[in-house]
């Protein structure tokens, strides 16, 4: 639901942290006897109080839930979500460094997991998402079908994602209604290495492109694809129009094309993990120490499969 069709409900704004180890698990904990969705699995937090930025209100809330001071925490995704009991805007942070062993001060269960592991049952709706997000990699690359195949076959390379534990994912760009686009594409997936890279297709004719991993399309072309029958969905955005459009079709990521977008997004995420232009996203953590989003997108076509994006 959208918040203009929520306008007859308070709004209730809520700080959620992201706790994330270096293996990359992450903190999750059961909601206390008493409150609604008892027992029900979520990211810590709580509400934002007036006058508190998220930032504050997240150390705040994780001092109190669970007895840690946090580091730095950093700008991730933004959206919200209709419960039966409260419409709630979540404001999710990530954070990497805290002192002190979570424990519990509310009577919760707390544990960390693998996200792309077994998780505990139920989890809260809200968190069902999130969960799917945090496998995403940190970097995506966007490369035409000349040099897609070189990428595939170095896919180990840590370089390649910044992050281990997400399989790295390869955007391959150009016209798909190309039958010999197709070949080639095959053969792409033949070359790809042991740890194999998800490869999705974008440009015309990408969404009916077979043995793809999913897709990237225009945000405008989300809303007339079958979505659950292309996998992986990412969106070209270049609006905020474009991301609500992108959010309403579901799509599982957003590779933002303007700087203009970029900058906002600094301010405000979006309400899906947002990949930044690489040079804008290197700017941007430079001067705040900070990259918010999913992290960068890197573009590696040559100039003239530009053309068409």
């Amino acid at each position: 639901m959208s918040r203009a069709a929520a306008s007859q409900r308070k709004v209730t704004h809520v700080a959620v942290g992201v706790l994330v180890r270096s293996d990359g698990s992450v903190l999750l904990a059961d909601r206390p006897t008493g409150k609604p969705y008892a027992g029900f699995w979520e990211f810590p937090g709580g509400k934002i109080e007036p006058g508190e930025d998220v930032a504050t209100a997240l150390e705040r809330e994780l001092r109190e839930e669970l007895g840690v001071d946090i580091g730095q925490s950093v700008p991730w995704v933004t959206f919200e979500f209709d419960y039966p009991h409260a419409y709630v805007e979540l404001q999710f942070r990530v954070v990497r460094q805290w002192r002190g062993d979570p424990h519990s001060r509310e009577g919760q269960r707390l544990g960390f997991f693998d996200p792309a592991g077994e998780l505990p049952q139920p989890l809260l709706p809200a968190a069902v998402p999130t969960l799917r997000w945090l496998r995403l990699p940190r970097t995506v690359l966007v490369a035409d079908l000349q040099n897609a195949s070189a990428l595939a076959a170095g896919a180990g390379d840590r370089r390649l994602t910044g992050r281990d534990e997400a399989l790295p994912v390869v955007v391959v760009d150009t016209d798909w209604r190309d039958a010999g686009a197709g070949r080639a594409f095959a053969l792409v997936r033949t070359d790809s290495a042991a740890r194999r890279p998800l490869l999705l297709a974008s440009g015309p004719g990408a969404q009916w492109l077979a043995g793809a991993d999913g897709a990237v399309l225009d945000a405008g072309e989300t809303a007339h694809c079958q979505r659950d029958d292309l996998g992986l969905l990412g969106a070209w955005v270049d609006s905020a129009e474009d991301l609500q459009a992108a959010a309403k079709a579901r799509c599982d990521f957003v590779l933002v094309r303007t700087s203009v977008l970029a900058k906002e997004l600094c301010k405000r995420p979006a309400p899906l993990p947002a990949y930044l232009p690489f040079d804008w996203a290197s700017i941007a953590a430079s001067e705040s120490g900070e990259l918010p989003g999913q992290g960068s997108w890197i573009d590696l076509r040559l100039p003239v499969a530009r053309a068409g994006c």
